[in-house]
């Protein structure tokens, strides 16, 4: 059944069109110059989206992924392109939430009239669309070098946007990210020619064939899951994520927050659970499960002691991605638990992404309008900013894990799982982080809903309120879901189509 997968299906030429989009969308813009990479940036973006929606029709409708095998060879001879059931979710939310930080950042990073040609607008538009264009080649990609090539081009993307501003704090935060992601991609690399030297092919579906566990598999996969976890800045490898993510300009925090650390996690996803399905890896994954938890509780008391809003929201972001790791202990198997975990660990990529996303647009509204970020002087600051609370307050639901939100709905799974699985372990750091989460969106909402006076330095824009609302409206949406959605997610999952 798996080389099946290498054949073009019907609908996989939408993969080469949902990469070539924002591709072109940079050579573009670079050509045109000026204001018209804005024009070009907004006008794909809704595209995007369009072809993602696409993609997850076909994927639907079918019950299998879409496939296209480039130069009509199928590997080994060629590469494929591979679209599977979160494949098809995780373009989706890319698609949206670029798109709406797209319309958000038009009022920060438009160009003047003045000028023919701003460099830190130029830059923002090219970056955008490298990035959108690096994740969609990760959730597509089925060949762990190219899958290398993309997870590059994503974080020398996404570097520049962290010092867009070049101001010495963001220079220094930009640097740390990056010897901190080449330090990953190193490690990453190394894994993949052990890789190749041992079974000969670099795609997926072949490698699940061939892979036994062996020294060199085993080294393979320690070596490329460091490189991982340090571009997805899983605890205590997260150093460079707080001052990269609270330094950014708002609209480039979310997409660094929502998606950049996702697309590594997305390829520890493939590694762990398409490339060694049938191997034992229990110890490992009750490893990752660990770092995780730890995660999960650090990084939530670090947000709780933090001054300023954004570096609160960093810290969070630590904190949730310990959850995502929680999918390892359990998911692994072919038990009726691990579907749970399964639907869980992708439900969490959700809603974190479109939660945060909103937390960090907020964020941003709130600086420009108050003239700083700093917690203390926030009191009284919702009577001014009704719009920009409520969708902090709406974000903060779905983080803590409230009904009806997609965050409930993660930990819900989650609980389920565990004790389903007999791993009552886990449910300890999942009720403990809803707990802390709670005190740190507290520590938002409680002074800025007090009776104190405060003044605006600027308006507010409706428009960038309204953007990051719809995307803590989507992270509570989320909660309500079918189950043809969580149908959707096993489509493709190797345990699912019955491997050994």
């Amino acid at each position: 059944m798996i080389a099946e997968l290498g054949a073009t299906t019907p609908g996989g030429s939408l993969l080469v069109l949902a990469i070539l989009l924002p591709i072109a969308g940079i050579i573009l813009s670079i050509t045109l110059g000026g204001r018209n990479a804005e024009r070009v940036a907004l006008s794909s973006t809704p595209l995007g989206f369009a072809l993602a929606c696409a993609i997850a029709f076909c994927v639907g409708r079918t019950g299998k992924p879409v496939v296209y095998a480039i130069g009509g060879l199928p590997p080994p001879l060629g590469i494929a392109l591979r679209a599977d059931g979160i494949s098809a979710v995780m373009l989706i939310t890319a698609a949206v939430i670029v798109t709406v930080a797209a319309f958000y950042a038009r009022a920060k990073f438009n160009t003047p009239r003045s000028v023919r040609e701003n460099r830190s607008s130029l830059t923002f538009w090219i970056m955008l669309q490298a990035i959108w264009a690096a994740l969609t080649m990760i959730f597509v990609g089925g060949d762990l070098f190219n899958l290398y090539v993309a997870l590059e081009l994503l974080t020398f993307a996404a570097v520049p946007l962290v010092c867009i501003d070049a101001r010495p704090e963001t220079l220094a935060a930009a640097l740390r990210y990056l010897l901190f992601a080449l330090f990953g991609s190193i490690s990453y690399l190394l894994g993949v020619a052990l890789f190749y030297g041992a079974y000969g092919t670099l795609d997926i579906p072949l490698l699940a064939q061939r892979v036994q566990a062996t020294p060199i598999t085993w080294t393979a996969t320690a070596l490329m899951t460091t490189g991982l976890i340090a571009k997805t800045a899983l605890f205590p490898v997260h150093l460079w994520l707080p001052p990269a993510h609270a330094n950014a300009p708002a609209a480039a925090s979310a997409i660094l927050s929502s998606l950049v650390v996702k697309g590594s996690f997305f390829l520890t996803l493939r590694l762990w659970f398409y490339i060694l399905p049938a191997l034992p890896a229990d110890k490992a994954a009750i490893f990752l499960g660990c770092l995780g938890s730890v995660a999960i509780v650090a990084g939530s008391i670090m947000a709780l002691l933090q001054a300023r809003l954004k570096l609160l929201i960093a810290y969070s972001t630590v904190a949730q991605i310990g959850y995502l790791f929680l999918v390892f202990p359990l998911a692994t198997g072919s038990q009726t638990w691990s579907a749970l975990g399964w639907s869980a660990g992708i439900m969490q990529m959700l809603a974190h992404a479109f939660a945060k996303a909103a937390m960090f647009l907020s964020a941003g509204v709130l600086a420009e309008a108050l003239g700083h970020d700093q917690i203390a002087g926030i009191r009284g600051a919702a009577r001014m900013l009704p719009l920009t609370f409520l969708t902090i307050a709406l974000a903060g639901v779905s983080l803590v894990g409230l009904p009806p939100s997609g965050g409930f709905s993660t930990k819900w799974l989650m609980l389920q799982a565990s004790v389903a699985s007999g791993q009552w372990i886990w449910t300890l750091p999942v009720l403990a982080g809803g707990l802390l989460a709670a005190g740190y969106v507290y520590r938002i909402l409680a002074p800025a809903f007090s009776d104190d006076q405060i003044s605006l330095v600027l308006a507010p824009k409706r428009s960038q309120e309204a953007a990051a609302l719809a995307l803590a409206t989507i992270a509570i949406a989320l909660g309500l879901m079918p189950q043809s959605f969580f149908n959707l997610l096993e489509i493709g999952r190797p345990i699912a189509r019955g491997l050994p």
